[in-house]
């Protein structure tokens, strides 16, 4: 038994306690605890290591270390220890995001040597709801897409990540692992979209991550040339009518703070700021 604080990178024996840290904050690490739920602790199936951080020999914080870089459940002193590791190993991945503070930290240790970022997004609220709006009725044009319909939804997919990100996800490897996680979430039934009478996407969203206490909805998104006209609120009522029913009792999302209109429709949708994300974008 490890009998000081430590971190290590964790093994699949250590599944249950990762799990266990994991569900401490279950809205919060929803995107890796549905990761981890799914591929265990091997780094080849969950697309990264998971670094862990004892004291007195008992696991207290998780770091994963993939495409993104998540704090989880961090203390200071867990912070420092990511940090460091994170240093030695080298800059491997697009972002770094998780809890507001924790995440701040952790970029102010790593920014001497592996910033400037490409943007810094400081606060993110994170809001919450379990249940349906009062006062907004479910767009009944909003449904799942089909598997064979990737081809109408991918370009949407792609204008709002490149939107939201400000790069285009089709660089680099062409889009392969982006349109592979677009597939992964149509054929889990997890991609939802509005199209008009041309087939053209209206708005769209996704269930991103999931678990049986909480999920997280992304990629929200209307057309431009249907902004402003009342679609969101109605299509967001619907997104989540599913995610009630088919997900999870809880559902969640972050957002920019500058975004006033989409975190104006969340409010009207029923969800409550409960804290607040960081994302470091390279």
């Amino acid at each position: 038994m490890l009998t000081q604080t430590t971190t290590r990178v964790l093994e699949p024996s250590d599944l249950d306690a990762a799990l266990a840290v994991l569900d401490r904050e279950p809205v919060a690490n929803a995107f890796v605890a549905s990761r981890v739920q799914v591929a265990g602790l091997d780094p080849w199936r969950l697309g990264g290591e998971m670094w862990g951080w004892y004291e007195d020999g008992m696991l207290t914080s998780l770091c994963y270390a993939g495409a993104n870089l998540v704090p989880i459940c961090a203390t200071p002193r867990a912070v420092r220890a990511f940090a460091d590791r994170a240093r030695r190993a080298g800059r491997r991945c697009s972002s770094i995001v998780g809890p507001a503070e924790p995440t701040a930290q952790l970029w102010r240790l790593l920014e001497p040597s592996w910033g400037p970022a490409r943007d810094v997004r400081a606060h993110q609220p994170l809001m919450v709801t379990d249940r349906m709006p009062e006062t907004v009725t479910p767009d009944p044009y909003v449904r799942r897409i089909r598997k064979d319909e990737m081809d109408t939804i991918m370009p949407a997919c792609v204008a709002m990540f490149t939107e939201e990100v400000g790069v285009s996800p089709l660089a680099g490897d062409g889009g392969l692992l982006y349109q592979a996680r677009v597939a992964e979430l149509v054929g889990s039934g997890r991609s939802f979209a509005r199209l008009d009478d041309r087939g053209k996407v209206v708005f769209k969203a996704e269930i991103g991550a999931a678990t049986d206490r909480a999920c997280q909805i992304q990629g929200v998104w209307v057309a431009p040339e249907y902004r402003g006209r009342g679609i969101a609120a109605p299509a967001m009522a619907a997104v989540l009518r599913y995610a009630l029913a088919d997900v999870a009792p809880v559902v969640s999302l972050y957002v920019n703070d500058f975004n006033t209109a989409a975190r104006r429709t969340y409010r009207r949708v029923g969800f409550e700021e409960v804290g607040a994300f960081m994302s470091v974008l390279f």
